[in-house]
């Protein structure tokens, strides 16, 4: 709630810093609840990776999973696969 009211007096020009002392509340709190609020929940690609997984039978690695994501019109690099299955918990058997 406090970092609705500090994005609120943002938008009237008053500096986050000067908000946050005056509110008692730290700067790294209030960007920190900022980037939860707008974290996505679930990403396109995370889908289509989950799916091209389970597809392969859960066989897949990040190397083949970029071909396959590539075929479905995805181009992301293998460290970007590697993080998305991480997140997943999507491990090759």
């Amino acid at each position: 709630m406090t970092h609705q009211v500090i994005e609120a007096l943002q938008k009237e020009a008053i500096p986050v810093q000067q908000s946050c002392r005056v509110l008692e509340v730290s700067r790294s709190a209030f960007y920190e609840a900022k980037r939860r609020v707008a974290e996505p929940v679930i990403c396109k690609e995370s889908l289509y990776l989950k799916a091209a997984f389970m597809a392969s039978h859960q066989s897949y690695g990040s190397r083949r999973l970029v071909t396959a994501m590539a075929n479905e019109g995805f181009q992301m690099g293998r460290f970007k696969v590697r993080s998305l299955m991480r997140k997943a918990a999507l491990k090759p058997v």
